[in-house]
């Protein structure tokens, strides 16, 4: 009797799943007709569809779908991607001309989305780095042209560090330079760079964490070329924030293995699957640091850490004591109570 109810369950999960595929299909179909993916009611419409599929929390693993279905995913990713570009660069140059156009970013409709995903990567990253100190050079990688993760995370979560902003398209960048072309602040501390991550090198060693954009590298063998590339040229000791998808939401974004990110060279702290309003699941790793090192750290003979071009760190200013005490309380914080 038991193995009979486990074998009815079995089955409704597949229906579902075999529903949930062939909805999406449907939309996926739909789009790709779309004659513009730039912002518009229908266009709009559609991708709310989407979304709305794919957030429910679900069973399914998109990894082993068909190979129809898989290229069905891909294609639909790509289609993603590229309305994902098209509807930044609209708010982009929306927000552009207003006098201080960082006033006016809830304008953008998911700006609450990331407003939660940075509050969420932040407090993972105090959670498990907590014996490091605030970050004070910060990169992302893949930041286009209406760079609110960097924005939000330099405004409300690091306001000592820099964030050097990569993207590999150079219109992108002109467009982002624009919003904080007002803001004193972060215009000093706001860099946007025009390169592929591969052509970067020595500069990575001299961050303190970076960001991987979900959509850098959507193919897997794209995805783990970039991070083996930031395991051979990052820091000992630095930290790599990865963005990828969990269940449904695999159809919007790529999905990371999180042995892909350890093959690239680095140790997985913490692997974190949202069930709410952020879509994107958060990977915190750590290039490991060289055996000699970390005894040293281990048996207390180093009191500071340093790495080429990062931070020597010494008596903290009046910003960084603030950022600490602010790491403090996320260190505290339950993992319930983080964004979901």
């Amino acid at each position: 009797m038991v193995m009979d109810m486990e074998e009815a369950r079995a089955m409704e999960v597949n229906e579902e799943e075999e529903a949930l595929v062939q909805k999406i299909t449907g939309l996926a179909a739909a789009i790709g007709k779309l004659p513009s993916l730039s912002p518009s009611p229908e266009v709009n419409a559609l991708f709310t569809e989407l979304v709305t599929a794919c957030i429910p929390p679900s069973s399914i693993d998109v990894e082993r779908l068909g190979p129809e279905a898989q290229e069905m995913r891909a294609r639909l990713i790509r289609l993603c991607a590229d309305a994902e570009g098209e509807l930044e660069a609209h708010y982009s140059d929306l927000l552009a001309g207003f006098d201080d156009p960082l006033r006016h970013l809830a304008l953008f409709p998911y700006f609450n989305n990331y407003l939660l995903l940075s509050q969420l990567e932040y407090g993972l990253l105090a959670r498990h780095l907590p014996g490091n100190a605030p970050p004070s050079r910060v990169a992302f990688v893949g930041s286009g042209p209406l760079p609110l993760s960097s924005l939000v995370l330099a405004a409300r979560h690091l306001p000592a560090a820099s964030f050097d902003n990569y993207d590999i398209c150079g219109d992108a960048n002109d467009r982002a330079r624009r919003l904080v072309r007002a803001d004193g602040d972060l215009g000093a501390r706001m860099a946007f760079v025009t390169s592929d991550v591969a052509d970067v090198g020595t500069e990575l060693a001299g961050y303190d964490v970076v960001f991987l954009a979900a959509l850098v590298g959507m193919a897997a063998d794209e995805k783990a070329r970039v991070v083996e590339h930031l395991g051979r040229h990052m820091a000992p000791g630095a930290a790599l924030v990865v963005r990828s998808a969990h269940g449904a939401r695999g159809f919007l974004y790529p999905v990371v293995d999180p042995d892909e990110i350890r093959r690239g060279g680095f140790d997985v702290l913490a692997v974190h699957h949202p069930e709410g309003e952020v879509i994107n699941s958060v990977i915190i790793a750590r290039k490991p640091a060289p055996a000699t090192e970390a005894h040293a750290i281990a048996g207390g003979q180093a009191h500071a850490h340093a790495h080429h071009g990062g931070t020597v760190l010494s008596r903290p200013c009046l910003c960084c004591e603030m950022e600490a005490r602010a790491h403090q309380k996320m260190e505290e914080m339950p993992m319930e109570e983080l964004p979901s």
